[in-house]
């Protein structure tokens, strides 16, 4: 795909999820839900994106994923980390149309790295669920909440936001 290919098509992800965004946002508020998706391959862990076993390739591109980012307004690439002990990822940042995004997206570790995810407190309440089951955080919507795992094996762990997952608030963490 060109440049003007993926920019064309962001924008049009962008727009899209700012339309998907009002309605969504009203059935967001409730509490937490458990949420494995066969269709999802992968899960996550407590950073940029959480456990699961689903190894990829280097993660370098969307095309690493398998698809997953297609609909992330705010995947930008993986986001080095390696040689770090513990890596923080935002939940809650500026992302497919509000604070529906991780920040970093994807971010690449080393094997022993705790992953933290620390809520913002905007777009209204988050958790951070792996792809493939392994882990699942409570629903927040209070700035500074966390929630945390420690990554011991190489592996490519994907993961999303509950209810906002549709909306594109995916992320992954590649552990190396």
């Amino acid at each position: 795909m060109t440049d003007d290919s993926h920019t064309t098509r962001r924008t049009m992800l962008r727009t899209t999820g700012a339309l998907v965004v009002a309605g969504a946002v009203a059935g967001c508020t409730g509490g937490g839900t458990t949420g494995d998706d066969p269709e999802d391959g992968g899960e996550s862990t407590p950073t940029a994106s959480d456990s699961s076993t689903a190894t990829e390739g280097s993660g370098d591109s969307a095309a690493d994923f398998g698809g997953w980012f297609d609909d992330v307004g705010n995947y930008d690439g993986v986001v080095d980390a390696t040689g770090q002990s513990e890596v923080t990822v935002e939940v809650g940042t500026e992302a497919n149309g509000g604070g529906f995004g991780f920040g970093p997206a994807a971010v690449r570790v080393s094997t022993g790295t705790t992953v933290v995810w620390t809520w913002t407190g905007k777009g209204s309440s988050h958790n951070v669920v792996a792809s493939e089951g392994g882990f699942e955080s409570e629903m927040y919507d209070d700035e500074g909440a966390t929630f945390e795992r420690t990554f011991s094996e190489a592996a490519t762990h994907r993961y999303y936001c509950q209810p906002h997952k549709a909306m594109g608030m995916k992320g992954a963490v590649v552990v190396e």
